[in-house]
């Protein structure tokens, strides 16, 4: 395996640019400490990235969709990443990947990191954002409205990817883990941070966020799967923040074993005011612990799961036999 070592006066982009080895030879690319202040794009497979920490390894960028680009238009949601991740088989430990743009009102949807590729393992990593902090792609088959998938991968073939988030921290308010993939958190932080709450026009409570908006495509038979992680949030009144809201309509969100503060809403997910998407979604928990997982009203679209199914969502199972799996 090729190493490589980088520092923050280095360019990420370059190195994997002006790399020497064929792709189907492993490459390590080692960041030290700092902020490397970069929009990246890695279509580069058998890569590991790594940095020293999460807490002082970042790649950061803010570019946001409300951005007016030199032809009028706004460069929209999925031209806002500050990583596009469109390869297979990498993996990334100890490095945060932030969207710095700010307040959520101004900027709208910021993306930090675009996943789109299969057998992709995150590892103590920090993905840092407001609205849409994290794309697990690919893309649903078509927009709702036109332009709406305006980016990189607009026409590209939708390939359904597996990813693995390992003792991870996720931050932001609106749909901050959005998309199609199969993926599995296990042992993550899930921290919404509000940036004040609101309330919908036909009276419903405030609210200050929502935590995934799947897009699990029909017949796919895994989602998002949560195990073991602790949802917090941050400036968030209690009761604000709903588990999930269905992007697509068979969406599928599952928490096991996960800890929820008071910031959890009683109800747990919401509908999207999609009434039709009750008897296709599939949201469900089992084991929920904390303040906002004791909660006996959740949606009547959701369901609490037997130990028998529950089994069903074993990591290996979701995941498949020949995922790479890291130790615990």
């Amino acid at each position: 395996m090729q190493t490589i070592y980088l520092t923050p006066k280095d360019s990420i982009q370059a190195a994997l640019d002006n790399l020497s080895v064929p792709p189907e030879d492993p490459v390590h690319i080692r960041l030290a400490p700092g902020t490397y202040r970069e929009k990246l794009v890695i279509q580069r497979p058998r890569l590991l990235l790594t940095g020293e920490s999460a807490e002082n390894t970042v790649i950061a960028y803010d570019d946001y969709a409300k951005f007016l680009m030199p032809d009028g238009t706004k460069r929209g949601t999925f031209r806002s990443y500050t990583v596009l991740l469109d390869t297979h088989d990498v993996t990334m430990e100890h490095l945060t990947i932030a969207n710095l743009a700010a307040p959520r009102k101004k900027a709208g949807q910021a993306i930090a990191l675009y996943a789109d590729g299969d057998r992709l393992v995150f590892r103590h990593c920090r993905f840092t954002g407001n609205q849409d902090t994290l794309f697990t792609g690919p893309l649903p088959p078509a927009p709702k409205e036109a332009g709406g998938f305006t980016g990189p991968k607009e026409f590209s073939p939708r390939i359904n990817g597996r990813h693995l988030y390992d003792h991870c921290h996720i931050s932001g308010n609106i749909d901050f883990i959005f998309g199609s993939a199969t993926a599995y958190f296990r042992n993550c932080q899930i921290e919404t941070i509000g940036e004040g709450t609101f309330g919908s026009k036909d009276g419903e409570p405030p609210v200050c966020g929502y935590i995934t908006a799947a897009s699990t495509p029909e017949g796919q038979p895994y989602g998002y799967v949560f195990e073991r992680c602790t949802l917090t949030g941050t400036n968030c009144p209690a009761g604000s923040v709903y588990l999930g809201r269905p992007w697509r309509n068979y969406a599928k969100t599952v928490f096991l074993n996960c800890t929820m503060d008071a910031s959890i809403h009683p109800a747990g997910f919401h509908d999207w005011k999609k009434p039709e998407a009750h008897d296709t979604v599939y949201y469900a928990e089992y084991n929920s612990m904390g303040e906002g997982g004791a909660c006996i009203n959740r949606a009547p679209f959701s369901r609490i799961l037997t130990d028998k199914e529950a089994g069903n969502y074993a990591i290996r199972k979701v995941l498949g036999e020949d995922f790479p799996l890291p130790a615990d």
